[in-house]
């Protein structure tokens, strides 16, 4: 009688285990099929506010400019209300069908939650069910400014809520460095991978803005190049201060550090982000000749 009780017991919790799952929304019922990244290992890819520049534009900027270029690969900043709703990431997925291109990331707004990280823990997962529904597995955050919204205890104790939300999803979460940002310099990595081991935690490595703030990017890559997930390339007029310059025009080094990367074996985007556009009157040309820079690099 006693075995048959804990047998009945087992198929009692084991039945209501699979109803919770049943019942569960589409973020976990669907997480379990697999997104797929490109066949390339290393691709060139966009940022819509390359085009937009940070205005609330809708993307429109950005869809009548990037499908004249050879870019297929888009990074959408989706940093207004109106770009995360259902209607919102329908347009999205709506007309990148329209133009043949392909949505490979969500940057959605940064960390920052002093107090309580419920809003920033839900904003940061449905920037995830925003990606996978537009067919891609990449989020990216950057932070707060320095010492600020609850600096980076904050967003470790985020990160320790949705990372294995993002594991479940096969999802990747990429911390942007800024200048003058809890995401700044070495030890705020140090720290951040130190608390997180999630293998769907890691960098984007954003070049200019590690000059902005006097990083030394060949140290980045020695000490974390297995944790870089994303690149982005963009020159910075002079070290201490990120401000964006058209490429080759500035001090960054953003070729050593590809060629450095891919020397590690390196497999990922690899972005442009000239924002704002230095001149909406030359983007065009300024990007196709971006593009035969760095297309080069792809694998």
């Amino acid at each position: 009688m006693k075995k048959e009780e804990t047998r009945r017991d087992f198929l009692k919790t084991a039945s209501l285990g699979m109803a919770g799952l049943c019942v569960a929304g589409s973020v976990v019922a669907q997480a379990a099929v697999p997104l797929r990244e490109s066949r390339k290992k290393v691709e060139l890819a966009i940022a819509t506010i390359t085009c937009d520049g940070f205005g609330d534009m809708n993307f429109e900027p950005a869809f009548a400019i990037i499908p004249k270029l050879p870019f297929k690969n888009v990074e959408f900043n989706c940093w207004y209300a109106r770009n995360l709703t259902p209607a919102g990431i329908r347009s999205i997925k709506e007309r990148c069908q329209q133009h043949d291109l392909k949505p490979v990331c969500v940057q959605g707004s940064s960390f920052g939650a002093s107090g309580n990280i419920i809003k920033d823990v839900t904003h940061k997962i449905w920037n995830m069910e925003a990606a996978r529904q537009l067919g891609c597995r990449r989020v990216k955050f950057t932070g707060a400014g320095r010492g600020k919204d609850g600096g980076l205890e904050a967003i470790i104790q985020v990160l320790k809520e949705i990372a294995p939300a993002a594991e479940e999803m096969d999802m990747l979460i990429l911390l942007e460095n800024h200048a003058n940002n809890n995401l700044e310099n070495i030890a705020d990595y140090d720290e951040i991978f130190s608390a997180i081991s999630s293998p769907n935690v890691g960098m984007c490595m954003d070049n200019a803005h590690f000059d902005g703030a006097n990083v030394d990017l060949m140290e980045v890559v020695d000490r974390f190049n297995s944790k870089i997930l994303h690149i982005d390339l963009k020159d910075t007029e002079r070290k201490g201060v990120h401000k964006v310059v058209r490429y080759g025009e500035g001090v960054t080094d953003n070729a050593g550090v590809v060629e450095k990367m891919l020397a590690h074996g390196y497999s990922g985007y690899l972005l442009i982000e000239m924002a704002p556009p230095i001149s909406h009157l030359t983007l065009e040309e300024d990007l196709r000749r971006v593009y035969q820079l760095f297309q080069k690099y792809e694998r």
